[in-house]
């Protein structure tokens, strides 16, 4: 079966983490992803940890797979122009500069679009193209501090900590392929492409839906409160006697089925405690009572029980027992790759499927340079001028 995005072209100008996940995962629903990277370094991730037996990056290999690499000097003005030459035929550009820095490159929105009026482009950046802090840089944990995500983030009576994975990079880049989308879709009502802004700070505020409308109807600033749900009992980790956590989150129809498998008839015969509302106003008697009924029970023997009554439940899992899971191996999302220098590796797959088709491949990421010839020769240019092009340092391979 065709894919979704097959014979759209992505030219690439983004680095780092969220730019490369979002046009990884355009990549794989089908588009030809070109990645432009600076000649003898490439993407600055080429370099990040942890490194591979022959040198390679499992950083870089997590969000670059399936794209063809350009090694470009776009710091020289005939590295532009190639540059320009690329975007003629591109279908999406995704940057990730600070605001300025493509149109001073005559790499904008409004220079690429005069020759190709069908361009959708798209500027991730950390603040957006508008605003006072415009210019400001910033990586994934500073926004998440400035959002007040690092804020909500851990125990009541401990400090704020960052997320367990890089969730301000991680959810950006996710908009950044809805906003690819999004002017794809109307430039097939139009025929006309668009300049899209994404901003990683506006994408970590609008995480705050439930946090913000608690704040507006309650006018009630939210604190962090661990594993605890601030408007719902009970939905928190919780200790079993063997050492293992659970994490039970339930509603009103499945607290008399916990009680019943807790043997907590006290809680289940006060009629006040039937509805989340009062569950809320005595929250520490209700938690008090669940801590100590699963301390005295072993982790998987109770979550069994609890799957059986229907109260919803998991398990908290390392990250390795999370991807050893039958259930994940059913579902294929471990898949792999055969990389030309590091051999046979694992890789996760992108998560969307097609119910009438396999699932999206996962195809090696790029040596840096690797498709420099191909690339350049399918935009019209000869080896003679490939060559000089190299010969100039232009170019790499």
């Amino acid at each position: 079966m065709t894919p979704p995005l097959h014979g759209i072209t992505v030219l690439d100008f983004s680095r780092v983490l969220a730019g490369p996940l979002a046009t990884q995962i355009l990549g794989e629903l089908g588009a030809t992803v070109v990645k432009v990277e600076r000649p003898g370094t490439g993407d600055e991730t080429r370099g990040f940890e942890p490194h591979l037996p022959h040198g390679e990056s499992a950083y870089f290999f997590a969000v670059n797979r399936g794209k063809r690499s350009v090694a470009l000097d776009l710091k020289d003005p005939r590295g532009r122009d190639v540059a320009r030459r690329l975007a003629r035929t591109a279908d999406v550009v995704v940057e990730n500069f600070l605001p300025g820095a493509m149109n001073r490159l005559g790499l904008g929105y409004a220079d690429l679009s005069a020759d190709n009026p069908g361009l959708v482009y798209v500027s991730a950046t950390g603040f957006g193209q508008t605003g006072p802090d415009r210019a400001r840089k910033g990586y994934d944990t500073v926004f998440q501090a400035l959002s007040g995500v690092m804020e909500m983030t851990g125990e009541a009576d401990g400090p704020p900590v960052k997320s367990g994975v890089p969730v301000a990079d991680l959810t950006s880049g996710l908009w950044v392929v809805i906003a690819a989308l999004t002017g794809l879709a109307g430039r097939a009502a139009t025929g006309r492409g668009r300049h899209l802004d994404v901003a990683m700070m506006d994408v970590q505020l609008s995480l705050h839906a439930l946090n913000a409308a608690r704040l507006f109807a309650l006018d009630e600033d939210p604190t962090r409160t661990g594993t605890e749900h601030p408007g719902r009992v009970p939905s928190a980790a919780f200790e079993a006697a063997d050492g293992g956590w659970l994490h039970i989150s339930g509603s009103d129809q499945h607290w008399m089925p916990l009680c019943a498998v807790l043997g907590l008839d006290d809680l289940a015969a006060d009629e006040e405690l039937r509805r989340n509302a009062g569950r809320v106003a005595h929250r520490e008697r209700v938690m008090d009572a669940l801590r100590t009924a699963i301390a005295g029970r072993d982790r998987d023997p109770l979550v069994k029980e609890l799957r059986t009554a229907e109260v919803p439940v998991g398990e908290v899992r390392s990250v390795r027992e999370a991807l050893a899971d039958p259930h994940t191996a059913a579902r294929g999302v471990v898949g792999g790759f055969d990389h030309p220098t590091e051999g046979a590796f694992p890789a996760l797959r992108t998560p969307l499927r097609d119910t009438a088709g396999e699932p999206p491949p996962t195809v090696a990421p790029p040596l840096l340079g690797a498709d420099t010839d191909t690339v350049l020769a399918e935009a019209g240019l000869s080896p003679a001028e490939i060559d000089d092009l190299r010969a100039a340092g232009v170019v790499g391979r």
